[in-house]
């Protein structure tokens, strides 16, 4: 349409165009034969490589595989640069030079994925029931979001024990969720992080948060614990524990911890607001039935990130579209294979017997090398 390219290629404009190649690297002489190509484009204006008013950008994809690069490109893309994005905050916000970590800290790229995945904005209030170290709380709050946040682990809410860190015997006396705020100007959006069960409800019954995100442990670097016994354990007759009372714990299966969060988010979740959490798979056995699913909440968007050949995970969006009511619940998947998501339980061994698999070979790769 000429009406909306003349405002940018009219004769007192001034432009420059980049070139830009994904698993592809051009030499320089090969940039500057792309842009001359260029010439049946109807600009009129004057160049200006130090300050155009106006830059163009063509983007060239060779695909995702750097051992079969095609000679021509997959796809040709051009238009006009509106703004950068925000790629810098995955290194201003890297865990490597973050206060507080964990072995499991999230990675700030993926932790702001989550956000932009949340639609958190300013002023909404976002929950993270396995907050851990609270990555996820260090990206909701940089856009202006109140956090707030559980763990069952005592001495990560409370920044005690081990340190994560290389040469780095115990947690030194301000490494804290607090302290990673304060660290990059957001402690004002710290609400509060507790030590809490998230198979025991402790809430009020209401629509409370504007976004759920998290990471549940998936029973590989931390374990999937929940308090309870299968014993009898001796309580006062009032129902108090005493002071020093030390909760026993108890496996927390995959399976309940997807439904326990599901339940949990279609009751807390104001309408419109959105639950994005990760779900583990076995690759070879995936099937979008084992996707838990909810009768208030709409699935938005499955993306998968691989972890190994055999495992992988997925960044699950849901949507809460109406309140609860009596009857709604975990919906069961049809699949016998997924219902009632009980294959999410044997991920641990199912993971590690991928990576014994490829050990045994590798070990038996060397024997026949060294024979």
């Amino acid at each position: 349409d000429v009406t909306l390219q003349s405002p940018y290629v009219h004769k007192e404009s001034t432009y420059r165009i980049n070139v830009y190649t994904f698993n592809k690297t051009l030499l320089f002489a090969d940039r500057i034969k792309k842009i001359d190509a260029l010439e049946y484009l109807p600009f009129e204006g004057t160049v200006s490589l130090k300050s155009p008013q106006h830059i163009f950008c063509l983007l060239e994809d060779y695909g995702t595989d750097p051992n079969n690069i095609p000679e021509h490109p997959n796809y040709v893309y051009f238009g006009r640069w509106i703004a950068d994005g925000q790629r810098e905050l995955i290194r201003s916000h890297s865990v490597k030079s973050r206060h507080f970590i964990g072995n499991t800290s999230m990675d700030a790229g993926l932790s702001f994925i989550m956000t932009n995945h949340a639609k958190v904005k300013e002023n909404d209030l976002v929950f993270d029931p396995f907050v851990g170290t609270g990555s996820l709380l260090v990206a909701c709050s940089h856009f202006g979001a109140y956090v707030c946040g559980t763990d069952i682990d005592y001495n990560t809410i409370h920044g005690k024990g081990r340190s994560s860190r290389k040469n780095q015997k115990w947690r030194g006396p301000d490494e804290n969720i607090r302290a990673n705020l304060r660290q990059y100007g957001t402690q004002k959006m710290y609400v509060d992080v507790m030590v809490s069960d998230a198979s025991k409800p402790v809430w009020r019954n209401a629509a409370l948060f504007d976004a759920i995100i998290t990471d549940p442990p998936y029973g590989i670097r931390e374990s999937t614990r929940k308090t309870g016994s299968h014993k009898d354990i001796a309580k006062a007759p009032d129902g108090s524990y005493a002071d020093s009372h030390v909760p026993v714990s108890q496996a927390y299966n995959l399976s309940d911890i997807f439904a326990d969060l599901l339940n949990f988010s279609a009751q807390h979740l104001v309408v419109g607001g959105r639950l994005v959490y990760w779900l583990p798979v076995y690759r070879p056995e995936y099937c979008e039935e084992m996707i838990p699913h909810h009768a208030c909440l709409q699935l938005v968007s499955n993306c998968e990130q691989t972890l190994s050949s055999h495992t992988s995970r997925r960044l699950i969006t849901m949507e809460k579209i109406k309140e609860p009511k009596e009857l709604d619940g975990l919906a069961g998947a049809p699949d016998p294979r997924c219902s009632p998501y009980h294959g999410h339980n044997a991920f641990r061994e199912k993971y590690f017997s991928g990576l014994n698999k490829r050990s045994s070979k590798e070990d038996t790769r060397a024997d026949v090398d060294g024979k």
